[in-house]
């Protein structure tokens, strides 16, 4: 697929194929040697080498499954987001007839280059074949705009995309002719933070055997641009020998570095130096990305030993049930001299045990740290040892300086019991509360306990006691530590003496009609049903017979209520109200007074109890509809559009279904509105 769709634009391709088809080696033109950004400052390119080194996929452009638009004459930039927010950015072209394009990669935990193969890293884009300032707003499109005819004048800006926090981006920016005049990129108007907070210093320094080199680590990248080759920013005290060059093996193809190896004019004797940093001939130290500067005068200590065996020097913490053990060596240590098997090592303690494996962390052939894989997990407390001895290779292990470990070295370590979290517990029964006595053993030098009782409630003691005034269903959890190793268990509880008195009856009942009645109670072992039906009738039965109730001149409300009992004694009481109805045929008045005396103040279908599915509509003498409704208790209030409607006659319409018979019912009539 082409990039532009005119012939002009096809033309002017195949004028260009031979300089198009040259790949990016420039540093910044490719994703693995990506300019470092920082968020404060305008990058601004006045030239871009000819190049091309690979096609690309755009989501809703490319075909299903080919890359096929160029990143012809690119940049790439990275950066890192340090608070999540939406980015904006800007690239404005010197020449505002020049086409820019852009595409923006979440490359998090993956090889920068494999924006070139995995499509859906792409977060973003801009391909239009407009002209002019383009970047990513709060204004601009929310999809990508694809490769176009500049007749077409597409927007150029792409809505801000949301950065997460920790992710890392490569942003592409694409000239699509060979005659261009430059453009600068700007970051702002987004709420996220793509400038690292952390400021530039000196993390450590350390020699080399011969003690010919120093090597300064520093605590992030710096520019590779602000460090003296000849490393007048360097010097050592005491003064034994001086800083001849500076250089970092990342600068060869990077922007920053964050490692300087210092060369010395002589061999430092052993003793202990420090390498401190000022402002070099450029006045300024080591500048960070955002152009942050060391401070003068920061410093780093170092020892320089004499050429000695390097002992096993420590252990990392020590976890629950290790089945790794972790050396750390003030050396780096040769990966070539460690027995993959393990045999360099064994483990004494209370328990036999068997080491399977050795491995490093190597880079460039070196390790400074050995991790020593066990058979199975250490879960017996008490004193441990790692040795260090001759293995199955004929040696022990051999520093950077060629020099052996002793064999016979070793390191004591402390193992903690594993932990146990389940619990016992007892119930005391009563009828306003149950109390709970909750124990755990504390075994194995457990000394924190962390129960949840639900509902926010919560203990840190061994063995609580908690009352409960709800009987349901009650969810426990404990969460146990010794300090080091922790274990959770939980546990459901039921209530033996559950009781909760429930039934449903009938809201309404008309004349005529029978009550029916569900028992819904909840509970264990009840021993007695004490209904009072309001009827005058009384019931021990736990599903009593539907009832019927007696016929007044006015409705009225009557008390239906249950008792039950357990055999713990308890008793819990169920109220219901239901209404019973003087009448339930449906009628609709013929005359109403709407004047607020409190009667017949409405119009409105009487007594439509057993009326489903109703609606009721109001109809003025031209045919308007002032009112409808299908709940039967709203009523018309003779007001028509917020007004007083007219007095005079009305017609009414009524549909509902009869609740007994199941037939459609459909009832006009008329009814006069006085005032």
């Amino acid at each position: 697929m082409m990039k532009k769709g005119t012939i002009f634009l096809l033309i002017g391709l195949l004028l260009c194929t031979a300089n198009y088809a040259q790949v990016c080696t420039a540093l910044g033109q490719n994703p693995s040697t990506a300019f470092p950004v920082c968020g404060t400052t305008t990058f601004t390119q006045n030239t871009v080498p000819i190049c091309s080194s690979a096609k690309l996929f755009v989501p809703g452009c490319s075909g299903s499954s080919t890359a096929d638009y160029e990143n012809k004459n690119p940049f790439w930039y990275k950066f890192t987001c340090y608070q999540a927010g939406t980015l904006s950015f800007r690239i404005t072209p010197n020449n505002l007839g020049d086409d820019y394009d852009w595409q923006l990669y979440d490359i998090t935990g993956r090889d920068p280059d494999a924006v070139y193969s995995d499509g859906s890293l792409v977060v973003t884009g801009n391909w239009s074949g407009s002209y002019g300032v383009t970047g990513a707003s709060s204004s601009g499109v929310n999809f990508l705009q694809c490769a176009s005819d500049p007749a077409a004048n597409l927007s150029t800006f792409a809505k801000s995309p949301q950065l997460i926090l920790g992710h890392e981006y490569l942003l592409l920016v694409s000239h699509f002719t060979n005659s261009q005049s430059g453009y600068a990129l700007s970051f702002a108007g987004g709420t996220a933070v793509i400038t690292d907070p952390t400021l530039p210093h000196i993390a450590s320094a350390v020699a080399t055997c011969d003690a010919m080199q120093v090597r300064v680590k520093l605590n992030k990248n710096m520019k590779c641009s602000s460090l003296n080759a000849a490393g007048l920013e360097f010097s050592l005290s005491p003064a034994s020998a001086t800083v001849t060059a500076a250089s970092s093996a990342k600068c060869s193809n990077s922007f920053d570095m964050d490692l300087v190896v210092l060369t010395l004019s002589n061999p430092l004797p052993p003793g202990n130096y420090t390498v401190a940093i000022s402002n070099g001939p450029d006045g300024n130290t080591l500048l960070d990305n955002c152009d942050r500067s060391i401070p003068q005068n920061e410093s780093a200590s170092f020892s320089i030993l004499p050429l000695l065996p390097t002992p096993m020097d420590s252990l990392t913490k020590i976890k629950c049930a290790p089945q790794v053990l972790e050396l750390v060596f003030k050396k780096p240590i040769k990966c070539s001299t460690i027995e993959p098997g393990g045999s360099d090592f064994t483990v004494s303690g209370p328990v036999p045990v068997t080491v399977s494996g050795a491995s490093g962390n190597c880079v460039d052939g070196f390790t400074d740290r050995i991790f020593v894989q066990l058979t199975a997990p250490l879960q017996t407390g008490g004193t441990y040892a790692i040795h260090l001895q001759t293995g199955t290779d004929g040696n022990t292990i051999f520093d950077e300086c060629g020099q052996e470990s002793l064999n016979g070295a070793q390191i004591s370590f402390v193992v903690k019991d594993t932990v146990n979290a389940n619990f016992t517990y007892a119930i005391t029964y009563g009828c306003q509360k149950n109390v709970v006595q909750y124990n755990h053993d504390g075994r194995n030098g457990i000394n924190s306990w962390t129960w949840d009782f639900g509902n926010g409630i919560r203990n840190s003691s061994q063995n609580p006691m908690i009352s409960y005034t709800n009987f349901e269903q009650k969810n426990t959890q404990l969460i146990v530590s010794n300090g080091l190793c922790s274990d959770t268990a939980a546990v459901s509880i039921f209530f033996d003496n559950l009781l909760n008195a429930d039934f449903e009856i009938n809201a309404i009942v008309c004349p005529n009609d029978l009550a029916s009645i569900k028992n819904k109670t909840v509970g264990n072992v009840i021993t007695a049903w004490d209904w009072n039906l309001g009827n005058g009738s009384t019931s021990q039965l736990k599903d009593p017979a539907a009832q019927s109730y007696p016929y007044r001149n006015t409705t009225y409300n009557q008390a239906v209520q249950l008792i039950v009992r357990n055999n713990y004694g308890c008793q819990d009481t169920a109220v219901r109200i239901i209404k019973v109805i003087n009448n339930c045929f449906i009628a609709v008045p013929s005359a109403f007074t709407p004047n607020g005396d409190g009667l017949n103040d409405y119009l409105y279908p009487l007594n439509a109890y057993k009326a489903l599915d109703l609606t009721f509509s109001v109809y003025n003498r031209f045919g308007q509809q002032v009112f409808t409704t299908r709940d039967w208790t709203i009523k018309w209030d003779g007001r028509f559009k917020g007004q007083g409607a007219d007095a005079g006659t009305y017609v009414w319409l009524l549909r509902y279904t009869n609740a007994d018979t199941g037939n459609k019912v459909e009832q006009k009539g008329s009814s006069i509105l006085i005032r």
